[in-house]
């Protein structure tokens, strides 16, 4: 068989790489806390959940429009004013099963041989893979530590030119928690207006702002046309199985989105459409205790990290991950921030580790950092703070892995 060559442009997102070893050695008997993934652990909304109950109970299970059922629409609408002060027609938004489809969608829109795809470097590595499979070039744009990780419009607008398709955003930023400023979103806005480049805006962690209000892009003037805004019930409504998300768009973006739908997944079950509604309608109290549960949770997992010898991290301005600067340890033992997340889950203890995630699984600019995630109990989390200054420092355990494992090993240092 011939396999078209921009399948095999597509790439793997190496946290499910990390996560099959995890439950691999798992199964072996080893003892694992996962600071690896994404997904919260606490329950969807109760409501939510009986929203999808009784309207299984009543029948409905079948077909609906491509771009959703009008009530998961207006309650979309609804929060959208109530949260950014923008008027949105319910026409203007798309009900989608999670984020990765309006990602591959908007990519896919805009992608195509010779034309350039700005992207965030480190970021959630679907871009680039979703870039290269278009045939577009990935075109990465720096996430420093020095900026708090946020955006630097006068840095983007230097990569742009005449080949420049589409920007980018994530706002808040996976890996790093970065939140970029509504001063740095303006900036954006005006870098942007008016010029043939689209933005796609993914936003799926836009309720988990430690720093303040959450700002987005298409509040700003003139910027829904000229964006493709993209959000998720997965993390803040901890429903990431359930598969639920929208876009917001123009109207022509949605019709085109729809027509995907329409021949790609017909629609999202409307029982999981209704308890989106019923989520973002009914009482919210559950989820913002476990956003302030969260925003603690990242602030002491930081600030510990932050004490360890050889660990700088700065605490995140949102998301439920941290993004520690471990450069001096890899530099110190001489191996790969990857090498030693994969040590500290499989050889630093032989009957317990902890997994979490390499900086390069992110980008090149994530070369010398680790990204933990905060959706684990306190007592494991703590447990895994107690675990890695031994681990850190275990010397010949560490020579021993880079000698039995030469792909980690690092063969110039990072800076400092």
């Amino acid at each position: 068989m011939k396999i078209a060559k921009s399948v095999n442009r597509l790439g793997t997102e190496a946290v499910y790489n990390i996560f099959a070893k995890t439950k691999k050695l798992i199964k072996e008997g080893k003892e694992i806390i996962d600071l690896s993934l994404g997904q919260s652990d606490f329950k969807s909304p109760p409501h939510a959940v009986n929203a999808a109950i009784e309207a299984l109970k009543a029948g409905h299970h079948g077909y609906t429009l491509p771009n959703g059922i009008i009530e998961c629409r207006e309650a979309v609408s609804k929060k959208i004013k109530n949260l950014y002060k923008a008027n949105i027609n319910p026409e203007r938004i798309v009900i989608m099963p999670g984020g990765k489809p309006t990602m591959h969608y908007a990519i896919s829109f805009f992608g195509e041989p010779g034309a350039e795809i700005l992207y965030p470097d480190p970021g959630f590595p679907i871009y680039g893979s979703m870039i290269n499979f278009t045939g577009a070039k990935a075109i990465p744009y720096d996430m420093t530590e020095k900026k708090d990780f946020s955006i630097n419009p006068d840095k983007i607008l230097e990569l742009i030119n005449e080949k420049t398709r589409l920007l980018i955003l994530n706002n808040p930023h996976n890996p790093t928690g970065g939140v970029t400023t509504l001063e740095d979103l303006q900036g954006l806005a005006d870098l942007v207006r008016g010029k043939d480049v689209a933005v796609f805006a993914d936003e799926p962690y836009d309720q988990m702002a430690w720093s303040g209000q959450h700002h987005t892009l298409l509040a700003q003037e003139g910027m829904l046309d000229q964006c493709v805004a993209c959000y998720t019930f997965s993390k803040s409504f901890s429903m990431s199985g359930w598969r639920l998300g929208y876009a917001v768009s123009s109207e022509a973006n949605i019709n085109m989105i729809s027509k995907l739908i329409n021949t790609t997944l017909s629609c999202v079950p409307p029982f999981v459409q209704m308890a989106g509604a019923a989520a973002l309608n009914g009482d919210r109290s559950q989820r913002d205790e476990y956003m302030g549960i969260f925003e603690t949770k990242v602030k002491y997992l930081a600030e510990q990290l932050d004490a360890l010898d050889g660990v700088k991290c700065l605490v995140p301005g949102g998301t439920f991950y941290v993004f520690p600067n471990v450069a001096e340890i890899c530099n110190r033992h001489g191996i790969t921030s990857h090498g030693l997340a994969m040590y500290l889950l499989t050889d630093a203890d032989p009957d317990f580790g902890v997994a979490c995630l390499g900086g390069e699984c992110f980008g090149d600019a994530g070369h010398g950092f680790l990204r933990f995630s905060t959706a684990e109990p306190d007592e494991l989390i703590q447990e895994a703070l107690d675990f890695l200054p031994g681990a850190f420092n275990a010397d010949e355990k560490i020579a021993e892995f880079v000698s039995a494992n030469p792909k980690y090993k690092l063969e110039s240092p990072y800076s400092v």
